[in-house]
């Protein structure tokens, strides 16, 4: 067995919306859904397999029980049982709170494993969606503590109004946030680490002011500035795309209006398959077929030599 699917985990906010259990044609009752967790070895949130032979393993089971021929070599050695990405599906009714990840180097000072890089690939957009990315003009720490104090943060942000196919690259120590109205996949570091350094004086559902980690935030964040902080690239169909290269993963787009195969001979690597958008068939090198359709997330094993994706489709991958 090449070809993995699990059970999606929802997690309800206080900034969820509506969106993600119809566009992954789920039929269960839940409100406020914010996150679905696609892939996950994080504690407490373990995916878990949801049909086949394997059906019911933990993610770290299935690992345990494959090895290097699940995840690769490198990453078996590197990780062990621990999956290295958490992937996600985010929609954002109200905006998240302005926040920020350690770096790896930060994380180690801080007694945690390992920071956390991520991405995100805008799905949907509503016409006024927004996000913020990175500083707009130069702060100092002590300017940073008095702008959170006022209530200020967000006049020294980035801010963009954002679409369908946009793509950021959030390296540990930018402060980010997401704004109502983005619908996006996130890639990332296996880490829950987030330091919420604003977040609008919003009141949780008991009435409380939900904690800050300014002083933890303040050790973690990159100071520096960038004219432009949203990825740019060619939009070609029915080729791979390189999204974002990083230690920590490579992810492409691929635009399919006709049958592409993609090949992992020489890749010793997991490699995951997020349908944003369309629906077609899966073939593996078996000749094993498998519809696809948006909202799906597959985990193909670094055994697969080659997949074959037909239909008008567009899919992101990403491996270590």
């Amino acid at each position: 067995m090449s070809v993995f699917r699990f059970r999606p985990i929802l997690k309800s906010t206080l900034w969820g919306g509506e969106r993600l259990i119809p566009f992954k044609h789920l039929d269960v009752v839940q409100g406020n859904v914010g996150e679905s967790w696609e892939i996950s070895g994080v504690g407490g949130s373990e995916s878990v397999v949801a049909d086949g032979r394997y059906a019911g393993y933990t993610l770290p089971q299935l690992i345990d029980e494959l090895k290097g021929d699940l995840v690769g070599g490198d990453n078996y050695r590197q990780f062990g049982n621990e999956f290295p990405l958490l992937i996600k599906f985010i929609d954002a009714r109200q905006d998240l709170s302005i926040q920020v990840h350690p770096d790896d180097a930060t994380a180690r000072r801080q007694g945690l494993p390992r920071g956390k890089t991520e991405m995100w690939y805008i799905i949907d957009a509503t016409e006024a969606a927004h996000l913020y990315s990175g500083l707009r003009r130069e702060i100092t720490p002590a300017e940073y503590t008095r702008l959170v104090e006022s209530d200020a943060i967000c006049d020294a942000l980035a801010h963009y109004r954002v679409k369908a196919g946009d793509v950021f690259f959030l390296p540990g120590g930018r402060i980010h946030s997401i704004g109502a109205g983005c619908f996006l996949a996130e890639i990332q570091q296996t880490s829950d680490t987030t330091y919420r350094i604003y977040d609008f004086n919003r009141r949780d559902k008991d009435g409380h002011l939900r904690p800050l980690h300014t002083q933890q935030a303040a050790e973690c964040i990159d100071y520096s500035v960038s004219d432009d902080y949203r990825t740019h690239y060619p939009h070609n169909d029915n080729e791979g795309t390189v999204l974002a290269q990083c230690p920590y993963f490579t992810t492409s787009l691929y635009r399919l209006t006709e049958p592409m195969t993609l090949d992992y001979s020489e890749l010793d690597s997991f490699v995951a398959l997020i349908v944003v958008e369309g629906e077609g068939t899966l073939t593996t090198e078996e000749g094993e077929e498998m519809p696809v359709r948006q909202g799906e997330t597959l985990l193909l094993s670094a055994t697969t030599q080659t997949v074959t994706i037909s239909g008008k489709v567009k899919v992101l991958e990403t491996f270590v």
